[in-house]
């Protein structure tokens, strides 16, 4: 068959950026997208976990529809109907005493946002994150982000001077880097990119000890545990902690480009008037379905799917027993099952032999993060690929075979 000339088309004009599969998708409803040949796959992707109410729910769809016909954009300096809406729904459902909003246009967005924040509520410009932990790809966002590979091709335009990096899970260090000049400790409940590991309730409950005795702000990035992806709306709901800040996007609209940055007035009322803007931050088309999106994950009681999904999800990835797998772990629907090998062999197996679309959370773990309304037939179909690719693909085999297959004299590719 030849190759799809959309395929043709965007390997030739991309920047390079992103490393392409081979499949091109052109449309999606619930945890299903197909490809242009018609072929279904169920997406353990869903855009690394945006679309949490699934691809298409028609609430969005409508909500969509009914505001391009109405209004698309607007400055914030003017208010509007769809994002007063939005924004009650959204402080309705966040926990007690966020109920200021800074709104934009995606997670990284949402961090810039939660870094100045915290530098003019507190004062200060020193911060804490996380080793393994991930921010976002700008340069403010990358001085939070640990892995060197996203931040070694800047060099030092990426600043992260003023940042102090613990290691996850560790008290010691914990206590020992938040001093009278940290401006705030950041801080992922479940690291995604990181390999998707669940924080310690220790850890959390100390991080926000810790930062209220000394007087700097607990910022948690739920940019991919919120709006139910772990069993309840916001990851720090399961550790019984309120922070002063709270990062925000991926699904919060459904599918539709959204960020935000929710904290305490405290916070809020120390920024000074023009000292953050977003030019398409708060668009009537998505807050309209940003209102659709909060309202069927209400409706719909997403969190509780997660949770008894979840449950159910790594139930049956632990029955699997293969030896390749080193631990299954995670949260709800934030799930990532590590491997004594390489994950990409696997994950490149599964879509291309069994339909089934995950993502890499580092070079040994692969991660699935469904809708929250995938069924448990769909779950089950799932597992049963996942076992017959870890059973039927052998690495090192494949990779003796293509080298083999090289003509005389032509290198590996």
């Amino acid at each position: 068959m030849t190759q799809s000339k959309w395929l043709d088309a965007e390997l030739k004009y991309d920047s390079g950026v992103f490393n392409k599969h081979q499949v091109v998708i052109t449309r999606g409803q619930g945890a299903v997208v197909w490809d242009e040949q018609g072929r279904a796959y169920i997406d353990c992707m869903v855009g690394a976990g945006v679309a949490n109410v699934g691809h298409s729910h028609p609430d969005v769809v409508r909500a969509v529809q009914e505001q391009a016909a109405k209004l698309m954009v607007l400055a914030q300096t003017l208010p509007n109907d769809r994002r007063a809406e939005f924004l009650t729904e959204l402080v309705s459902v966040l926990p007690q005493g966020l109920d200021r909003v800074f709104l934009c246009n995606s997670g990284t967005e949402a961090m810039e946002a939660a870094k100045k924040f915290a530098i003019t509520g507190t004062g200060r410009q020193r911060f804490v994150a996380v080793k393994r932990g991930f921010a976002g790809r700008s340069l403010g966002a990358l001085a939070f982000t640990w892995e060197p590979k996203y931040r070694e091709p800047f060099g030092e335009a990426v600043d992260n001077r003023h940042v102090d990096f613990i290691t996850y899970g560790n008290l010691d260090e914990l206590r020992a880097a938040v001093t009278d000049e940290t401006a705030a400790v950041i801080l992922e409940v479940v690291q995604g990119e990181g390999g998707v590991r669940p924080a310690s309730l220790e850890f959390v409950q100390e991080a926000r000890r810790i930062t209220k005795e000394r007087g700097a702000l607990l910022i948690i990035d739920e940019i991919q545990t919120g709006f139910g992806r772990t069993g309840k709306m916001f990851g720090c709901e399961h550790y019984g902690v309120i922070p002063d800040g709270i990062t925000l996007a991926k699904a919060m609209a459904g599918g539709v480009p959204v960020g935000a940055f929710a904290m305490t007035a405290a916070v809020a009322d120390r920024m000074p008037a023009g000292g953050h803007g977003s030019t398409f931050g708060g668009n009537p088309l998505a807050m309209a379905a940003g209102v659709a999106a909060l309202r069927a994950m209400k409706r719909e009681g997403m969190a509780e799917q997660a949770r008894e999904k979840g449950a159910y999800f790594m139930e049956k990835l632990r029955a699997i027993g293969s030896p390749k797998i080193r631990e299954v772990r995670g949260l709800g629907l934030m799930i990532g099952v590590e491997l004594k090998e390489k994950s990409a062999p696997y994950i490149t197996a599964l879509e291309h032999d069994e339909g089934v679309l995950t993502l890499p959370a580092t070079p040994l773990v692969v991660r699935f993060l469904p809708p929250l309304t995938i069924s448990r037939e769909q779950i089950d179909q799932v597992v049963t690929s996942f076992a017959r690719v870890l059973e039927n693909v052998n690495p090192r085999a494949d990779r003796q075979a293509e080298l083999a297959a090289q003509a005389p004299g032509q290198p590996a590719r």
